[in-house]
């Protein structure tokens, strides 16, 4: 990812922080939009996740439907997006759907793309100043693998690290309160 594809999330943020913070339902999922087609994906196959709860938990901001399923306890063994913040550590899996996983998630209609499961998947860890705040998440849904669209490279993976400054203000974002 070229940096000026980080410089124009920012400014996206930049722009809906004018707008309104803490950031909207609709800023939101304009921002997914905007991440998503950085990895040509839809929005709906991107997910940011808040840690929450004096870091025990992770609580979805985007997508925002999944906000009211639930939480993610970060002691669980059966979500990646638990391990990949307890382990501050990054990876893709473009075999997800053999991957032992929690699917609870999975099952909430986000689009009219209905049944389609997750077959690939990229997640990251999201700092600030050294800690983690969030994990994101860009995954590649479909009917099939081969449905689902290209397998994710570890190019891509950098791509999306490099986000993280970005997404670690969207977050910021998220929280504050108006003034």
């Amino acid at each position: 990812m070229n940096s000026r594809v980080i410089a124009d999330l920012g400014q996206v943020l930049d722009d809906l922080a004018n707008a309104a913070t803490p950031l909207d339902s609709k800023s939101k999922a304009w921002f997914a939009v905007q991440v998503g087609k950085s990895f040509r994906v839809q929005a709906d196959e991107v997910a940011i996740l808040e840690v929450v709860d004096k870091g025990r938990l992770l609580k979805f901001l985007i997508p925002e439907k999944l906000h009211a399923v639930g939480t993610i306890p970060l002691t669980t063994n059966s979500a990646l997006a638990a391990r990949t913040a307890r382990e501050k550590r990054s990876e893709l899996n473009n075999s997800f759907t053999s991957a032992r996983h929690a699917t609870v998630f999975e099952g909430v209609p986000l689009s009219p793309r209905s049944g389609e499961l997750i077959h690939k998947i990229m997640s990251a860890p999201i700092l600030a100043d050294g800690k983690v705040v969030g994990v994101v998440q860009i995954s590649r849904k479909g009917q099939s693998p081969m449905d689902a669209g290209p397998d994710f490279s570890q190019q891509d993976l950098r791509e999306l690290i490099s986000l993280n400054d970005v997404l670690a203000r969207f977050i910021s974002l998220c929280q504050e309160t108006p003034a």
